[in-house]
């Protein structure tokens, strides 16, 4: 028996990747977003609603049936880390993610981010403390703690997944590697940058995605899971095989940016918890 799983933020930059991710796992999917993409709409497994999730009026009392699981991805404004959007939209993201559980879906996955941390030197893992700085970060910390104190008494299998640094289907990002490439189609020759010394945990969407869908497939291994690829690389390295592999005509402008005194010398994600789900998968 397949299992049916509700994903928000089906139309969004990590979301359709995680839909082709979830497919080739043999789930059946409730894919979500205000506009929805036909690039699966030929998969049978795959079923869309064009809805707005944080409107009061979406509930799950209109589906024929309970989805075994939602994984809740939908959120505005991603890579802008100070825009008022995530204090605005905290409320209403609970308010979905409460509607969720009460109305009997007893396996609720959200999507994090590492910056739910804030100053951190070294490796995250599920115990390391939370400061964040930044409005994103203050937004999606909030949501959890709201959600697992409102899940806990309530029998619900709780998920979050901490996603880290992204790479891949760079065109459509407003990453450092989508403006990489923009800056070099329009024939910049050089790229103002910082020193490149900080060393941080990337990993492709894909593999994101391929680690998303896993967590949410499975049960056994639940709490903060992070979704990363372990393994600190410095951004000046990372930049540099990057402009390599999409052959750029394109120099990186070392110190025209100074680096900023909140960013940390080094910070990754501890892939244990994902390493063992990847294994059971």
């Amino acid at each position: 028996m397949s299992k049916l799983i509700m994903v928000t933020g089906a139309n969004g930059y990590i979301g359709k990747h995680v839909i082709g991710s979830l497919s080739q796992l043999g789930a059946d999917i409730i894919a979500v977003d205000r506009v929805c993409s036909s690039a699966f709409s030929d998969n049978a497994r795959v079923r869309y609603v064009e809805g707005d999730v944080l409107s009061p009026e979406f509930n799950f009392e209109s589906f024929d049936i309970v989805p075994d699981a939602l994984l809740h991805l939908a959120w505005r404004n991603g890579f802008d880390h100070n825009a008022s959007s995530h204090l605005d939209d905290m409320p209403l993201h609970y308010a979905f993610m409460k509607r969720a559980i009460d109305s009997g879906v007893e396996h609720v996955c959200g999507m994090g981010t590492m910056h739910e941390v804030g100053y951190w030197e070294g490796a995250i893992d599920e115990n390391t403390p939370c400061d964040p700085q930044g409005l994103y970060g203050i937004g999606k910390n909030a949501l959890r703690q709201a959600f697992f104190s409102y899940a806990k008494d309530r029998g619900v299998i709780c998920q979050w997944i901490r996603g880290f640094y992204i790479y891949g289907d760079d065109i459509n990002s407003r990453s450092i590697f989508g403006k990489l490439l923009r800056a070099d189609a329009a024939g910049e020759s050089t790229f103002p940058f910082t020193s490149g010394k900080n060393k941080y945990d990337f990993i492709s969407v894909d593999d994101l995605a391929d680690q998303i869908a896993a967590v949410v497939m499975q049960d056994k291994i639940n709490g903060i899971i992070n979704c990363c690829s372990g393994v600190p690389v410095s951004l000046g390295d990372k930049i540099e095989s990057f402009i390599e592999e999409h052959h750029l005509d394109i120099r990186l402008d070392y110190g025209a940016y100074p680096d900023r005194p909140y960013d940390s010398p080094a910070v990754w994600g501890d892939a244990t918890k994902i390493n063992s789900i990847l294994e059971i998968s």
